[in-house]
């Protein structure tokens, strides 16, 4: 049996095997290409592709992909064999470096957003030579960016890229300022947290709203949620750790650096978690792990729901984006270093990150706006709506100190006695973790913890990494015109504090309170539903920062509000139909048989002795009847209202209507339907409840 170190990255085209295979000359000139950007000439790609193909033919794949990332917010792919026809009749292996640069997949029933009519079918992918290609499903998958037939970006990965360019160009500006020559370049690494839940195959099979939704649209409390904080951190059920272990074992062969695991807060959630890497590869892998989640759990005969709130009642599931910016020669540029105060290049990479969360915090919340998500945000189980941001204590002094030329103390290391001379002593930290902040420092990068489970991580890094470009380029004008240096850059960093502390808040973030303050003496702002905040995209500021740095042109950026909210509303329609159909077909149907059934029994106890009391029976039809009678009402209003809705044309219209009266009623049919499960004997009960869903996987 292998170990993990002579398996890892198996399955990848990576630099060892770019290095073993290569001629010198090329794979330099590849490096280069992935390092600096430099252009890629056709015979270097040919050389390429003849290498990369023998390794996957090697290693038993028989096609090849452009391996892409749609605005579907999943991936995609069209499979092309290696096959040529032979003039013996039979065939040879080929792969050029024409079909490894680009591809012309269909891009009719990809959504666009308006970017190109439907009858403009072709579009292009392009090889995206800085995340390195793997073999999934005995197919050699190259992960690429997605365009149109006249250029406009049909996919996540290229904003993303461009993001990192313009964040690379302006921090360059900052760190030749500081005097430094030696650096290349800048990146940002991302390493995002992944919760999800496992729940049987078999229960998930007999319950339409998980099939068709991802989520339960029905489902009473269960007896026992999470009351007791014992799934938490908790012992790791076999047939879940088997999971976990054979997921681990996927995950590694792809190169993916899966690193931690648990049990999260809810009954049957989990999380996992790897270590940081460049952003884009970071995307991609993130993609695959959702992809490989759900064909591992397959193979156990369970189901991993990536929801963000597939169950009522307890937490749902979130997606936490630990982001940091550092240079090709290993400095991480928000480490602090042992003296913060005095580390004037991380101070100002700080306030770059303050003034951009500040002054774009719309950006941030439209970034990671879903139908799922909106069951999350401000439920007092992850981050509210509002963006705000935690620096800790000792940030929070010195950033007082600067703005007020107070003089700073350090706060004092505090050593940790536990009472029990055998166990260690250590260093305290200086700052706690605050897990109700939607944008936290945690040492040495910042934790945007505002992502739903399902989300592309790609949104959210497009838009922080343009926001903080940004301010490095406000900075970067004013510091070069600078007569004085070292004056210039103390009054910047002071100004950042002053103009933008409202954004930082080291509270709890669940409090009302806080809501209140944020909102009404502070001025933040609250879009709680993704109806609320998406049509800001459109705003002059939002528009006049993406395309400024070249992110996405005007065309794109309406695009992406138009797909967004039409995503919205087709899934919350799709939601309301499948309440309907279950209503009507499986619910009311169920609860009526055991009306029926306890009618007959009390009137044959009535016909056994008339002088028997029926109360029991005669209170469930009673008050069972009354339910029904409320289930059809609301059914027959659901049904009525959402033909309505799709009858209106423009989105943002649509979205708003489906936001002030459709959501309402949705809940009124629920809250029935659950009532009546409360009161109808299990055996009628037409699928699992959630006691079962939760607790059935040991």
């Amino acid at each position: 049996m292998k170990t993990v170190p002579e398996f890892f990255g198996c399955n990848v085209f990576d630099d060892r095997v770019m290095k073993a295979s290569l001629p010198s000359e090329v794979y330099n000139s590849l490096r280069k290409t992935i390092d600096e950007g430099e252009n890629l000439d056709i015979s270097l790609a040919n050389a390429v592709a003849t290498a990369m193909k023998d390794w996957a033919v090697q290693h038993g794949a028989t096609h090849y992909t452009h391996w892409f990332q749609p605005l579907t917010g999943i991936t995609a792919e069209k499979h092309d064999s290696f096959i040529s026809p032979s003039p013996d009749g039979g065939v040879i292996m080929e792969f050029s470096g024409k079909e490894l640069i680009k591809g012309e997949p269909d891009a009719s029933s990809f959504p666009s957003g308006g970017l190109r009519a439907t009858f403009e079918a072709r579009g292009y992918t392009a090889w995206d030579p800085t995340s390195y290609a793997f073999i999934k499903d005995k197919t050699l998958c190259i992960p690429t960016a997605f365009c149109s037939y006249g250029g406009e970006a049909l996919d996540k990965k290229t904003p993303l890229l461009r993001s990192m360019e313009a964040l690379n160009k302006q921090a360059m500006r900052i760190i030749r300022l500081f005097g430094n020559d030696n650096v290349k370049c800048v990146r940002t690494s991302v390493g995002p947290e992944q919760e999800y839940f496992l729940i049987d195959k078999e229960m998930y099979n007999k319950r339409q709203d998980l099939i068709f939704t991802g989520r339960t649209l029905f489902g009473a409390k269960s007896p026992k949620g999470q009351e007791m904080d014992d799934h938490y951190f908790g012992v790791i059920k076999p047939r879940v750790a088997e999971y976990m272990e054979d997921l681990n074992n996927e995950l590694w062969k792809l190169g993916i650096l899966a690193k931690t695991q648990h049990n999260e807060v809810a009954p049957a959630q989990h999380e996992l978690a790897p270590i940081y890497t460049t952003t884009n590869v970071a995307t991609d892998h993130n993609q695959l792990t959702m992809e490989i989640m759900q064909k591992v759990a397959a193979r156990h005969g369970l189901v991993c729901l990536l929801h963000e709130k597939p169950f009522a009642g307890v937490n749902g599931s979130g997606k936490h984006n630990n982001w940091s910016i550092s240079t090709d020669t290993g400095v991480n540029l928000l480490s602090p270093g042992e003296t913060p105060y005095e580390n004037a290049q991380f101070l100002l990479f700080l306030c770059a990150v303050i003034k951009a969360v500040d002054d774009y915090q719309d950006l941030l919340r439209i970034s990671v706006a879903t139908a799922g998500n909106d069951h999350r945000l401000g439920a007092n189980e992850a981050p509210p709506a509002v963006v705000s941001i935690f620096l800790g204590d000792e940030l929070n002094a010195i950033l007082e100190a600067i703005e007020t030329g107070a003089t700073y103390n350090a706060l004092e290391k505090t050593q940790m006695k536990l009472g029990v001379n055998v166990l260690p002593r250590f260093t305290r930290d200086t700052t706690d973790r605050n897990r109700t902040s939607p944008f936290a420092f945690t040492g040495n990068k910042f934790e945007f913890r505002m992502l739903g489970s399902s989300n592309s991580i790609a949104c959210a890094n497009i838009m922080l990494n343009t926001a903080v470009a940004e301010s490095l380029k406000i900075y970067a004008d004013r510091l070069e015109k600078a007569d004085d240096f070292k004056t210039a850059l103390h009054e910047m960093i002071r100004k950042t504090i002053k103009d933008h502390k409202r954004i930082i808040f080291n509270g709890n973030g669940y409090d009302d309170a806080w809501m209140k303050e944020a909102v009404e003496k502070r001025g933040l702002l609250n879009y709680r539903t993704t109806a609320d905040c998406i049509p800001h995209l459109l705003d002059k500021k939002n528009v006049g920062l993406l395309t400024s740095h070249k992110v996405m042109s005007e065309a794109e950026i309406n695009s992406r509000c138009e797909i967004t909210l039409d995503n919205y509303c087709k899934t919350i329609v799709i939601e309301a139909n499948t309440m309907v159909n279950m209503a009507r077909c499986e619910i009311a149907p169920a609860v009526e048989e055991y009306i029926n059934d306890m009618a007959k029994t009390a009137s044959l106890k009535k016909a056994l002795d008339n002088n028997i009391t029926v109360s029991y029976e005669s209170s469930i039809v009673k008050r069972l009847s009354e339910i029904t009678e409320k289930i059809y009402k609301y059914t027959d209003e659901l049904e009525k209202e959402t033909g309505r809705i799709c009858s209106i044309e423009n989105v943002i219209d649509e979205s708003a209507a489906i936001r002030d009266s459709l959501l309402d009623i949705m809940k009124n049919l629920r809250t029935a339907c659950d009532e009546a499960e409360t009161l109808t004997a299990k055996k009628y009960w037409p699928f699992p409840t959630y006691g079962e869903l939760l607790f059935s996987v040991k």
